[in-house]
């Protein structure tokens, strides 16, 4: 059984179902994958934006958007794909501080979910 927690950052008919379903070192591997994969796209998001390299960026944002999906990590999703719409541009220097915000909270919360 989950402990209850107050969840913000994840949703947790995503996050809770994959720790259900889950054997824990199964899912606490999960974690640790999309740790690592968050550390290396937002690095390259970071080194696009430096560098200017807008298909970088984009691509990097796509990427994150599409982990941050997969454990629940919904408002990290939103933050990457307002990173990639070209429809409302948001400078890289607006939109990396929330995402390395959402980063650390949605981590915290599915540590706390798989009980670390």
């Amino acid at each position: 059984m989950r402990p209850l927690f107050t969840v913000s950052a994840i949703d947790p008919s995503i996050a809770g179902q994959l720790a259900d379903d889950l054997p824990p070192e199964i899912f606490r591997r999960i974690i640790a994958t999309f740790e690592a994969d968050l550390a290396r796209l937002t690095g390259e998001l970071t080194q696009s934006a430096g560098e200017g390299d807008l298909d970088g960026y984009l691509r990097a944002a796509h990427s994150l958007a599409g982990a941050a999906a997969a454990v629940g990590a919904r408002r990290l999703e939103v933050e990457a794909r307002t990173a990639m719409d070209p429809a409302q541009p948001v400078s890289p220097s607006e939109v990396l501080p929330r995402l390395s915000a959402e980063s650390r909270s949605a981590l915290q919360e599915l540590h706390q979910l798989a009980g670390n």
